[in-house]
């Protein structure tokens, strides 16, 4: 089938859009800037130029393909409140003209927001919602489209990641210690960037409407962990920061760095016939290349 894929170009979307051309599909890639473009043409996808703000591009472009993966978001925290009236826009765009067609849109959420203390499950809905991706996506079911969630781990890792845990070296790097908030047991999922891709795909080729999947390798590492491994690479001290100092130390990352967001894959591998098979976080990590320079 014609995947159009938005963030087609980015550090998981890339990945699925490989992904995708291996299984035999063709891409659509959704490209905001030239250098998007000719990222995804090298790839060999075909461009679709627009971004999600342009609502009319979305829905051509949905309209254009036999299926839809939306991986695009504007990660700009101190604009929140924007970025999730575009993101519901966007979605409801691209579900528009896909009504009663039986054609897929998958759309990525996270775990921010669920109840902490266990692993959160496919059946459950966060006790505050962090991403309005999943509401509007799920809004668009009881109008005949099939529309599903993949809710991606904290952590997507591998070669290149430029999400929390380069974010956290970075710090340690800055100020000399990597730093946990209170005792560290909070925990994060975490899931390698490949894995993530081909549950993508398999949501798309057959997910149902209203599913909810989990991207989860790890289903939970201590906070307390991860900041012990970039103490070890670093040579820098592992130290305990109390709520009161989380803003001096994690800047905007402080909202996040107490969370406890541990959950399951089990429902998603039962339904999807998908399983994690390569390296998690930590050993990802401790190949050095998190590291390099």
């Amino acid at each position: 089938m014609k995947v159009f894929v938005t963030g087609a170009s980015g550090f998981v979307g890339s990945a699925v859009v490989q992904e995708l051309q291996q299984a035999g599909h063709q891409v659509l890639g959704l490209a905001r800037t030239d250098a998007a473009a000719q990222a995804l043409t090298a790839a060999g996808a075909e461009v679709h130029r627009g971004d999600l703000t342009d609502l009319d591009s979305l829905k051509r472009g949905a309209a254009a393909a036999d299926g839809v993966i939306h991986l695009a978001y504007n990660h700009d925290f101190s604009q929140y409140e924007a970025a999730a009236a575009t993101e519901t826009s966007a979605i409801g765009a691209m579900g528009s003209v896909l009504a009663g067609s039986d054609r897929p849109l998958v759309v990525t959420s996270g775990f921010a927001g669920f109840a902490s203390g266990r692993l959160a499950t496919e059946e459950e809905m966060p006790a505050v919602a962090v991403r309005t991706s999943e509401s509007a996506a799920l809004a668009l079911v009881p109008q005949g489209v099939r529309a599903m969630v993949v809710r991606l781990s904290a952590s997507v890792h591998d070669a290149g990641d430029h999400g929390f845990v380069p974010y956290l070296i970075g710090l340690a790097r800055q100020k000399g210690e990597a730093a946990y908030l209170g005792e560290g047991l909070n925990r994060w999922p975490a899931v390698h960037r490949l894995d993530a891709a081909r549950l993508f795909r398999l949501a798309a080729e057959q997910g149902e409407a209203g599913a909810r999947y989990h991207g989860v390798g790890d289903e939970g590492i201590a906070f307390r962990d991860l900041a012990t491994v970039i103490g070890r690479h670093l040579n820098v001290p592992v130290v305990s920061k109390s709520a009161e100092e989380a803003a001096e130390h994690f800047s905007w990352m402080a909202r996040f760095a107490g969370l406890d967001m541990a959950a399951s894959s089990a429902l998603t591998q039962q339904r999807l016939g998908w399983q994690p098979t390569h390296l998690g976080l930590l050993d990802d990590m401790a190949q050095g290349d998190y590291f390099a320079g």
